[in-house]
């Protein structure tokens, strides 16, 4: 009697549909499947950006598997009508670019909500992305990314695709290829290889930060932003890309942050920081923090933060970091 209720307790465990051991491990290797077959045609899409052609190689090198294992994967996706060959080389159907660009989408958005929202560190972001941008789907996405503002980059500088499938082309050039002591404004930071990525940060550089070069030569780079300065390596600086700073933010040049702001001194907002997006940006907005509004330091915490201000009437509090984050002219 005993040996046959184990025998059904190891039958039910095994054989049990849809949490079974069995259904489970199916569901786990079909998930894996889905996630290689993603991966492979962002890498397509990546190498069209780019006006390049994918291969079965650079699909191997990127997805880190055997080739034997790429030709069954090419053979999968080309049989569902998402890739088509040309001798050697690869590329998207309509279908298969419109499967990408939503995947790259959820990784783009999941990047900004986990840089703005979470508050985790930027060289964590790409890797919990990658992992959280699969089994998502288009109404979920949508609302992830009205939630968030609907932002146009991700926290890299690269844009996010639109709910229609449009994607603007990445902005600037890399520094390398920058006029020395012209000003420049950080358009993106490339996040591959991990490590230059890593260097960058460290270095203290961000996005939306006004640099010039100040000197170059085949061992180094020195950067200022007209405080500090960064040494970087020619190969780590090369990811550092870089477009001419818009006539109209010039603006930011007479402004000071709203931290600098003396008690009951008036100011009109000049700006809001290119580093306020996702939710933090649609807070400011709904709170009427836009350029040309009227704001003073109304009340003066004894600690130190947060600090109130009046704005259209109405009194906030701002901690000092969101106060930084917004522009200002005395008046």
């Amino acid at each position: 009697m005993y040996y046959l209720a184990a025998v059904i307790t190891v039958a039910l465990i095994l054989f049990l549909p849809r949490i079974g051991l069995l259904a489970r491990i199916k569901d786990y290797r079909a998930a894996k499947e889905r996630e290689q077959m993603e991966d492979a045609l962002k890498h397509l899409l990546d190498r069209e950006n780019q006006g390049r052609h994918a291969t079965p190689e650079s699909i191997a090198g990127t997805l880190d598997i055997a080739r034997d294992k790429v030709t069954r994967l090419i053979e999968n996706i080309e049989a569902q009508g998402l890739i088509e060959s040309r001798g050697n080389n690869l590329h998207l159907t309509a279908e298969g670019e419109r499967w990408a660009l939503h995947v790259l989408r959820a990784h783009r958005l999941w990047e900004r909500y986990l840089a703005d929202e979470a508050r985790m560190p930027l060289n964590k972001i790409h890797g919990e992305a990658q992992r959280r941008e699969h089994n998502f789907t288009e109404a979920q996405l949508n609302e992830l990314d009205a939630a968030l503002g609907h932002p146009i980059r991700d926290p890299h500088g690269d844009p996010i695709p639109s709910r229609e499938g449009k994607m603007n082309r990445a902005e600037g050039m890399s520094i390398t290829a920058w006029q020395a002591d012209r000003p420049a404004r950080i358009v993106h930071l490339e996040d591959e290889p991990a490590l230059a990525y890593q260097q960058i940060l460290a270095a203290g550089l961000r996005l939306g930060q006004d640099i010039r070069i100040i000197e170059k030569n085949p061992n180094r780079y020195i950067l200022s932003d007209g405080e500090s300065e960064f040494k970087l390596a020619p190969a780590v600086a090369s990811n550092i890309f870089v477009s001419a700073i818009p006539e109209s933010e010039m603006l930011k040049r007479e402004a000071i942050p709203l931290t600098e702001l003396a008690h009951d001194q008036r100011a009109q907002i000049v700006m809001l920081d290119d580093s306020v997006q996702g939710f933090t940006r649609r807070r400011f907005l709904d709170l009427g923090l836009t350029p040309g509004t009227t704001i003073f330091p109304e009340l003066t915490n004894f600690f130190g933060e947060p600090r109130a201000y009046r704005v259209r009437g109405t009194s906030i509090a701002l901690r000092n970091d969101q106060a930084a984050q917004i522009w200002v002219k005395p008046v």
